[in-house]
């Protein structure tokens, strides 16, 4: 592990009993960059993020954060590092300015010293005018941004972010990475199943079923699919597929009833299958490749994630 290395993995497993959440992962992540981990449910994702905040102890594998070594060190990791979980972690009751007080008493921070963080974390978060307003009055995003500011309080190198804008609406979103995107050489690792936050990633990894499946930058990871997707719903899809290779000699996959042609000059395919095969075709469409794209491609399946229910709607928060 070199100094340009916040976190370094090597062979992490992990298991639950009988049921195995992560086999074999490894992965690096660089100081300073925003790398997130993508995946559905049960990907393996979580457990992950158990283990890089010290929730959970190291089963298999090493580990080195910020040079610590995971297994060892773990006590001096947590002081150079930032949590925030996916369910909210701030007293409703309590002021914006009382929650970041308590949680920097938390981290051994007091008197003028927590004075100042907190007036800096504050204009950070552009939480200023809300300080004395308790937070529960406040919107979700906004909630969110004071559990960021409680995070940066003890000035960590580097911030765990598990499934954190969930809920949030796109706006909400932007304001909680500008936050982060902010503080000065700061590394972030998140955790999401949100293909536009994963994107926007400086590296990603996609996990399925504990192993990861794929690693790289977004971009590049999408460019690997090819230049267009072509979709065709058909009634008999196989059938369809079969006639595409023996006429065109394009390899047309079937995933869920559908085919699938990726390629650099897939648009050329669109006319020529209207008129050779007119009436077998329900609905075609083009587009450039995701991010589910490049899951489905090293997966062979779609990408499916079961949303948890919204929380019950209350009173209306001030926006």
């Amino acid at each position: 592990m070199t100094e340009a290395t916040a976190i370094s993995a090597v062979d992490v497993a992990f298991t639950y009993g009988q049921r195995t959440a992560l086999q074999a992962v490894a992965f690096e992540v660089a100081r300073g960059q925003a790398h997130g981990f993508l995946g559905p449910n049960g990907s393996g994702k979580s457990t992950l993020f158990k283990l890089l905040s010290t929730i959970v102890p190291l089963q298999q594998g090493r580990v080195s954060m910020l040079g610590l070594d995971l297994a060892t060190q773990a006590v001096a990791i947590r002081r150079r590092i930032g949590v925030v979980f996916q369910s909210p972690a701030v007293d409703k009751k309590l002021t914006v300015r009382e929650n970041l007080h308590y949680g920097g008493m938390l981290l051994g921070l007091a008197g003028r010293e927590l004075a100042v963080r907190i007036d800096r974390m504050l204009e950070a978060t552009n939480l200023g005018d809300r300080a004395r307003d308790r937070v529960g009055e406040l919107s979700g995003g906004m909630r969110r941004r004071v559990e960021i500011g409680k995070s940066l309080l003890g000035a960590p190198d580097l911030v765990l972010l598990d499934e954190a804008s969930t809920g949030l609406d796109p706006a909400a979103r932007l304001d909680m990475w500008a936050v982060l995107r902010a503080q000065p050489g700061l590394t972030v690792v998140f955790t999401t199943h949100l293909m536009d936050e994963a994107a926007q990633a400086d590296s990603l990894v996609l996990l399925d079923q504990g192993r990861i499946v794929a690693a790289g930058r977004p971009a590049d990871l999408m460019r690997e699919v090819g230049g267009q997707v072509l979709e065709i719903e058909a009634p008999e899809a196989q059938v369809l597929a079969n006639d595409l290779a023996a006429v065109f000699g394009v390899n047309a996959r079937v995933v869920d009833g559908t085919l699938r042609i990726e390629g650099d000059a897939v648009h050329e395919l669109v006319s020529k299958v209207m008129q050779r095969f007119p009436g077998r075709v329900q609905r075609l469409q083009l587009a450039h490749p995701s991010l589910l794209d490049v899951f489905l491609q090293r997966t062979g399946k779609r990408f499916v994630v079961t949303e948890p229910e919204p929380p019950a709607q209350g009173r209306r928060k001030r926006q």
